[in-house]
């Protein structure tokens, strides 16, 4: 599968801009994320991965990391592309746990990606471009700010890749920096 058919099997089954910005936004996170770690060479997997990931949230979100299954099969994706959607759901709606480096970014940037851009609303530059680490984590301790982001799967996640927390921060915060206008121009070229 290739990026752009993933991207229309995603445009499928999702059209809200929030769902479809957020699935662009941890794609572009993954391909960076395989590219800093050495896997170069497996970046648009990671990143097809990422744009995959909710594939079933907007239409069946009490069946998020289940009906993504059939959904992935019908459209002949293969089992190692299934196995990383359905877990970077791990202990939240599945039991199937992640297994590969790759996997353990997703579950770790999933839930932090939407952190980082809610702390972004709340910029006067309403931008990620120039915060910094010590912002990022004035919000991240802040328990009422985004609460839907769960503090305990990002910190669960960091402790998946035997990273510190902060290095988690860091590096999702810096892997999504360059991409901000990119999302913003794909979105609007879309309509969104």
């Amino acid at each position: 599968m290739t990026y752009d058919e993933a991207l229309s099997l995603l445009r499928t089954y999702n059209a809200e801009a929030f769902h479809i910005t957020h699935a662009l936004t941890v794609s572009k996170v993954m391909r960076r994320m395989a590219e800093a770690l050495g896997y170069g060479a497996e970046a648009d997997f990671w990143a097809i991965v990422g744009l995959l990931h909710d594939i079933d949230f907007e239409r069946w979100p009490d069946e998020h990391c289940k009906k993504c299954v059939e959904l992935l099969e019908q459209a002949g994706c293969e089992e190692k592309l299934i196995h990383a959607v359905v877990s970077h759901g791990y202990g939240l709606c599945t039991d199937v746990a992640p297994e590969h480096e790759m996997e353990k970014v997703l579950f770790a940037c999933d839930e932090l990606t939407g952190l980082i851009g809610a702390c972004a609303k709340m910029r006067p530059s309403g931008s990620i471009t120039d915060m910094d680490l010590k912002s990022l984590k004035k919000k991240y301790k802040s328990k009422g700010f985004a609460a839907g982001c769960s503090r305990e799967v990002i910190a669960q996640g960091a402790e998946m890749l035997s990273w510190e927390l902060d290095d988690l921060l860091s590096r999702t915060l810096e892997a999504m920096k360059p991409d901000e206008a990119a999302i913003a121009a794909e979105m609007a070229a879309m309509g969104l």
